[in-house]
């Protein structure tokens, strides 16, 4: 069910990393239902990619894919550049891509710790300070939105929940956190609004584990007072509000879209 306006986006450009599966993905089909023209990052999964851009296209649509690594400078560069040599420049980031590398905090290797920093946060940093390079350049069009640019860094319930076994990917998402107030509070003057979802259990590939069975989603879904697991167009609907001109005043913020689980734990009639 569209929450939007079907031309709440219309005549912005947007690129979503890691766009090519789970969260992601919904993030470009519903930025794409909007009205923008969407850009689908990925690291390695071309076809993946393409098939996503073809089903965009195939819904009227308008996306293309772009290889990059967030967290080598050069690659956030060059999909930049490409980005705006194609359209001319970029209204909206979600910066989505994250990875998980998880052990015991004594048997985790340095090695481990780094990859997810540099995709986590340093991919964060690249990639927000490209999109703020070029909101600055080109300044507001009125036309187009009331501001410059929009900034979405997508987080996770674990920025302040802490969650052991995950203390790399954690530390990550709080780190995160201030990183996307700093910055927020930094670039308001240029009309330029950064803001975070941080979603809790939502159904992908990557928790697959958590709910794949009965017996796995009922142990879930005593963490989540809304006693349902997240859908991933759950944030794709957030994404879009928080990238339309209806969000103008919001900056700064993080939405919590997680049925509560960030409630948890609290008293629950029957529970």
């Amino acid at each position: 069910m569209r929450v939007y306006r079907a031309d709440a986006l219309r005549g912005q450009r947007a690129l979503v990393t890691g766009g090519s599966s789970g969260i992601g993905a919904a993030v470009c089909r519903a930025l794409a239902m909007a009205g923008a023209r969407v850009v689908v990052n990925y690291l390695s999964n071309r076809d993946e990619a393409e098939q996503l851009v073809k089903e965009i296209q195939a819904d009227g649509g308008e996306a293309m894919a772009i290889q990059a690594d967030v967290s080598q400078e050069a690659d956030v560069q060059r999909m930049f550049r490409q980005m705006i040599d194609t359209w001319g420049s970029i209204e909206i980031l979600v910066a989505n891509a994250g990875i998980q590398r998880d052990a015991a905090f004594h048997h985790m290797s340095l090695d481990q710790w780094n990859m997810v920093m540099n995709v986590n946060l340093t991919g964060q940093f690249l990639c927000a300070r490209e999109a703020v390079r070029e909101f600055n350049r080109r300044g507001v069009i009125p036309e187009v939105s009331c501001a410059a640019g929009k900034i979405i860094s997508m987080s996770s319930v674990h920025d302040i929940i802490p969650w052991a076994g995950h203390v790399n990917y954690a530390a990550s998402k709080g780190g995160l956190l201030m990183f996307m107030k700093s910055l927020a509070q930094e670039v308001a003057r240029h009309k330029i609004r950064v803001n975070a979802i941080s979603p809790g259990a939502i159904r992908t590939e990557i928790n697959r584990s958590a709910w794949e069975t009965p017996e796995a989603e009922a142990d879930l879904l005593r963490l989540i007072p809304y006693e349902r697991v997240g859908d991933p167009m759950d944030i794709g609907h957030v994404a879009v509000w928080l990238a339309s001109d209806a969000s103008d005043y919001v900056t700064g913020t993080t939405i919590y879209a997680d049925g509560g689980m960030t409630l948890y734990p609290g008293f629950r009639e029957g529970g």
